[in-house]
């Protein structure tokens, strides 16, 4: 019943932006936890950036490597979740996946996690 769908992956130049965006449809948790995943050739897939919440509040988290460089965000709306993207290096060429699960305290796992989207390619060049 859940989709995701993400968008906006591309190649820029290093120090470049880019903005990836999540659309969500059939997610009816009262408690949730939505990502951003990345994996690069070889590597294991990494948990980039999170927003879970629990009915008590909203906690956000990011990978060290990426943190004062990227902002999640989410409209609660419709629940579409956004990834901007600012000051790029080539060690952050992967595919960028979105995530969601049940767990409202879900963070960096993987495992955590019940759907996924297909992704969407970022290439970061020099």
């Amino acid at each position: 019943q859940v989709q995701l769908r993400e968008s906006g992956g591309g190649s820029v130049q290093a120090g470049g932006s880019l903005k990836l965006s999540c659309a969500v449809f059939g997610l009816t948790y009262s408690t949730y936890s939505m990502g951003w995943f990345r994996q690069a050739p070889g590597k294991e897939r990494e948990g980039v950036a999170w927003i879970t919440t629990d009915g008590k509040g909203v906690f956000l988290g990011y990978v060290d490597s990426v943190k004062g460089r990227f902002t999640i965000s989410q409209d609660y709306d419709n629940l579409t979740l956004y990834l901007h993207m600012n000051g790029l290096k080539p060690e952050d060429t992967a595919i960028y996946y979105c995530a969601a699960g049940s767990s409202g305290h879900a963070g960096p796992r993987p495992a955590e996690y019940r759907h996924w989207g297909q992704g969407t390619q970022v290439t970061v060049s020099s």
